[in-house]
């Protein structure tokens, strides 16, 4: 059991100008003039800081990208491994970079001589187990089935964020196979790394599949996040670790050398504490990726800078719609959502109530088989390029596979979705173009399109997800509610930001819109977050203690 009196002692957050205040240069620096090494921070003096303060005090000579890696890294050895006596263990990150520190070190070394390449320079990220890296670490999708594979090249994300000058610090444990193995999971756990743990009450689940990301950006174990999703895997996790998740639209960041589930919903994106941060990240992921051609039909939206649309006035004339269908599942969800309503409200948003968007019960046999038809297509083709040194080729060979060694990658819940996939045939059946052309009608058409042209809306507001459930490996995950369909299935953007806590559990409110709507969403979300400041920092509780707040 987690000491917490003890644990708090080395993980508390400071406040970002404390901290860098209290690094000094030393005294032989002073009387000389020249620099001298950047000292460590200690590591709980990294919690809670932004992008924007790390590049401060490392333009300012305080810190370097080193010195802020050795802090991280020392946070993860303390945090998520559990080093330090009491520490809570949150297993999230699954694997660190051995080439982090010499990257961090080259980068200061650029800076010294060339200044920083952008906002992202020297700053530590994480990201998700299934994005590949040509580098010594490796890209399993949590399964022990793709221990040893060698990426033959970076994915589209980490050439942007190597391109940002960002330091990959290391991957994140996520739900095995991005969620799509079982009908019984429990999100965050996977055969290679274990069960993830939620930073702010340990035995609740961290969602997922970006649980991983999720639980390291809210502990403070990295700078930023990058998570994946096809549908709900950002914004889920985001949402019940109490972060900001962007998933934004389909194709405006490249997919090449990520583990596929759907390559009409599947998108990686940010996860971070604060709105700014993320949009940052956003910025520097977006493109046009020459192994994904929707990149290119998404080019003309991308954006190098969203920060140019966080205005702390930006609801004032906003008509945002209520999406009620979402409601009605947790009576203290919807009273933070009330609460959130009435905060639009009052910075000058025009509120829209009800806004009815239902997802056609006769659509959901269809989304399901787009997902089966292509979950088994797109991986079939990423590990007939990505797999090599892995111990399977094949989706065929990875259910024999995880038969065989049952005890590692089965000992919980079964793979009854894989054998569903591979049972369905090629993406020219007739089953698999008419259930397409049925889901992305119900989701875009008849569905946010629809709504939106209706009312008029710059955006739709729903609660994201519930409050995080107890971890039960047996079972598997208790969805309480959610609002993640729509815009996944449709393949437009969603943005969660922290709306408020259940008993000191985190809930999140989401902000989904038309295709290509960032811009204004983030306008929203970041006038939201600047107006109601709700988010505050886990206390890696180890059970929730009886106690109302």
């Amino acid at each position: 059991m987690v000491d917490r009196r003890t644990f708090l002692k080395v993980g508390a957050a400071t406040t970002a100008l404390g901290a860098l205040e209290r690094m000094k240069l030393s005294a032989g620096e002073a009387e000389t003039g020249s620099k001298a090494a950047a000292p460590a921070p200690a590591s709980h003096d990294l919690a809670e800081l932004t992008v924007d303060q790390l590049s401060q005090a490392m333009a300012d000579g305080r810190l370097t990208a080193r010195s802020i890696a050795e802090g991280y890294l020392d946070r993860i050895e303390r945090i998520d491994r559990g080093a330090h006596r009491g520490g809570p263990a949150l297993n999230s990150v699954i694997e660190t970079n051995p080439e982090a520190l010499a990257i961090a070190g080259a980068l200061d070394a650029e800076r010294q001589e060339n200044g920083p390449r952008g906002p992202l320079h020297g700053i530590p990220i994480l990201i998700k187990d299934n994005i590949a890296t040509a580098d010594r670490m490796q890209t399993t999708a949590g399964s022990l089935a793709l221990l040893g594979a060698k990426a033959p090249r970076d994915s589209a994300v980490a050439v942007k964020l190597r391109r940002a000058g960002a330091v990959i610090l290391g991957k994140t444990n996520l739900s095995e196979w991005a969620n799509f193995r079982s009908n019984r999971s429990s999100s965050g756990w996977s055969g290679r790394g274990g069960q993830t743990r939620n930073p702010y009450v340990l035995d609740r689940s961290p969602c997922g599949s970006s649980a991983g990301s999720g639980a390291a950006a809210a502990a403070s174990l990295c700078a930023i996040a990058i998570g994946t999703e096809t549908n709900g895997s950002i914004v889920c996790p985001s949402s019940a670790n109490s972060v900001v998740g962007i998933k934004p639209t389909v194709g405006l960041i490249g997919r090449s050398g990520i583990v596929p589930i759907s390559h009409s919903q599947d998108t990686a994106g940010p996860m971070a504490r604060t709105v700014r941060d993320a949009a940052l990240l956003l910025g520097a992921l977006v493109g046009e990726d020459p192994h994904d051609p929707l990149t290119a039909q998404a080019a003309p939206h991308a954006q190098s800078d969203y920060t140019a649309y966080l205005d702390p006035d930006g609801l004032r004339g906003m008509r945002i719609g209520i999406g009620r269908n979402f409601f009605d599942f947790h009576e203290r969800v919807d009273a933070l959502m009330e609460a959130a309503i009435e905060t639009l409200r009052k910075r000058g948003a025009q509120i829209v109530d009800p806004t009815e968007l239902e997802m056609p019960r006769d659509s959901r046999q269809a989304r399901f088989n787009v997902l089966l038809y292509e979950f088994k297509a797109d991986l079939n083709r990423y590990l007939a390029e990505f797999s090599e040194g892995a111990k399977v080729h094949s989706l065929a060979e990875l259910i024999d596979f995880n038969q065989q060694h049952r005890d590692q990658e089965l000992p919980f819940f079964g793979q009854e979705l894989l054998i569903e996939a591979q049972e369905k045939g090629p993406l020219t059946s007739e089953e698999y173009l008419e259930s397409l052309a049925t889901a992305q009608r119900a989701a875009r058409q008849e569905g946010i399109d629809r709504v939106m042209d209706e009312h008029k809306l710059d955006a739709i507001l729903a609660p994201t997800g519930g409050p995080p459930w107890p971890i039960d490996l047996i079972n598997g995950d208790h969805f309480g509610g959610g609002s993640s369909t729509p815009a996944a299935v449709s393949g437009y953007p969603n943005i969660t930001v922290p709306a408020g806590y259940v008993n000191g559990l985190p809930v999140g409110i989401s902000f989904f819109g038309r295709a290509y709507s960032e811009p204004t969403l983030l306008k929203i979300a970041y006038s939201y977050e600047q107006a109601s400041q709700l988010r505050r920092p886990p206390e890696f509780l180890p059970t929730l203690p009886l106690r109302r707040s």
